[in-house]
């Protein structure tokens, strides 16, 4: 059996979901697992990087790798799948992933299948799916002369079982690449939200233009802050400037796959569609009937969301508060 390389994403000292998805795959797959992890803080997702399936960490613990800089990771990544030598690389779909491995890939000159929503791994082999246009059409994805075969998935997309504390990793630490550096983080300007990341989020509220005004966004703050969930947005609202565009779902936006999402006041152009199809469940509350959004509906309200969006908050409090 071969290796498979899975880049790690942490952030507060924690491993993000997504990236235990891609562990655990890996370790189904009877493949030897190899986890690296990036910055100051990579230590403490070493323990938990065990725990889902990796035997072996590579960590490099260098404050210069705390906020991603291309030339940097792709330098520092580059030295340690040369001397893991995997078959199978595997990451997340994230704006990271998406901007790292492309460039990995070709600095090592191998194949990169971007986007995915599933995996199969059997042995050295690899093929994956992922939606085009839109989420009109799925490709099925395998790699042809490719020495190492470089998977980016979707989050939310893959199980995840309880990590087994019984499991424990061999820890390799790291001195930072050197790198030529063409670009300089001067600051990163964070969002005031504690909430998760919308593309990690198991519940997802998201508001368009039958929201009327940006103020009205309050009655979606106040439904998802009883929930548990991240707030998100249609590209219209966005573009209106009623909320900032990292709330954006859709083609243009965030790719979200959450067990519940729920529209209001969204009609559902294919690009929103796009983004969300892959959610477990879906309701939809807006006014119009014949709204597209209803083809994708596991559940409807045709209403004003002013009036429903209010009601369902008071009674998810009643039946989450006893």
């Amino acid at each position: 059996m071969g290796k498979i390389l899975v880049f790690a994403e942490h952030s507060n000292g924690k491993l993000k979901r997504s990236s235990q998805e891609l562990l655990q795959a890996a370790a189904a797959s009877g493949n030897t697992v190899v986890a690296v992890a990036f910055g100051s803080h990579a230590g403490d997702v070493t323990a938990a990087l065990g725990h889902n399936g990796a035997s072996e960490v590579h960590v490099v613990k260098d404050a210069s790798l705390d906020a991603y800089n291309p030339e940097s990771f792709t330098a520092n990544i580059a030295a340690i799948i040369g001397k893991v030598q995997p078959t199978i690389i595997l990451a997340s779909a994230s704006s990271t992933g998406k901007d790292l491995f492309p460039r990995v890939a070709a600095r090592l000159g191998v194949g990169v299948a971007s986007d995915c929503t599933t995996l199969n791994i059997s042995g050295d082999n690899v093929t994956a799916v992922k939606p085009m246009y839109s989420g009109k059409c799925f490709a099925t994805v395998n790699f042809e002369n490719s020495a190492v075969k470089i998977v980016l998935m979707r989050a939310n997309q893959l199980p995840v079982a309880a990590a087994d504390t019984s499991k424990t990793a061999n820890v390799i630490e790291h001195t930072a690449a050197a790198a030529d550096l063409k670009t300089l983080i001067k600051e990163i300007v964070k969002g005031a939200s504690e909430k998760l990341d919308l593309t990690e989020a198991n519940i997802v509220v998201s508001g368009g233009r039958g929201l009327k005004e940006a103020a009205n966004f309050k009655i979606l703050n106040d439904l998802a802050d009883v929930l548990g969930a991240t707030v998100g947005a249609s590209r219209a609202v966005v573009d209106a400037g009623w909320v900032g565009h990292g709330m954006q779902v859709g083609q243009t936006g965030k790719t979200v796959a959450p067990t519940l999402y729920i529209a209001v006041g969204i009609s559902g152009a294919i690009q929103h569609l796009a983004g969300m199809s892959g959610s477990k469940v879906i309701v939809a509350i807006n006014s119009d009937a014949n709204a597209p959004i209803f083809q994708k509906a596991t559940y409807g309200i045709v209403g004003d969301a002013l009036d429903i969006v209010p009601k369902l908050t008071e009674e998810f409090k009643k039946a989450l508060h006893h």
